[in-house]
């Protein structure tokens, strides 16, 4: 149920993320608010895990080169919200992005990617995208 709680605080925070960057992108520019986010970002989560003190410093030595990428992922993924509820609307993003999402995680769930345990896709998942797709069709009329 935890987990349920924390995807809804986080669909919410993208949400208000992606409207206050789209605000901010207006008045700086969409690469140096990308910039500004993800320093931002940096900073208090880096604030949050040195006042917590969970773990340690060590286990930074065994991340795999690949899963750096996740750092640059991220400036990607603000200049492309940014630049997306500028030109259609929040609503529209998120509902694009929400689907954009779920095709990426199928992609992943059946190929295994990222040491991920492989996992067949059965029809409800097709019949959900789907929807999800038919969805934002009907938002855009």
């Amino acid at each position: 149920m935890r987990g349920i709680w924390f995807a809804l605080l986080a669909g919410a925070c993208l949400t208000l993320q992606n409207v206050a960057n789209a605000q901010m992108g207006r008045d700086i520019g969409t690469w140096q608010t990308a910039t500004l986010t993800q320093l931002t970002g940096g900073l208090v989560a880096l604030a949050i895990a040195i006042a917590l003190r969970t773990g340690g410093w060590q286990p930074f030595k065994r991340v795999k080169p690949l899963y750096l990428t996740g750092g640059a992922l991220g400036a990607v993924i603000v200049f492309s919200c940014v630049t997306a509820v500028q030109q259609i609307g929040v609503t529209m993003a998120v509902a694009v992005l929400l689907i954009a999402q779920l095709s990426m995680t199928v992609l992943v769930d059946r190929n295994g990617w990222f040491g991920m345990a492989k996992q067949a896709i059965r029809l409800p998942q097709v019949v959900g995208l789907g929807l999800m797709i038919a969805g934002v069709a009907i938002l855009q009329s």
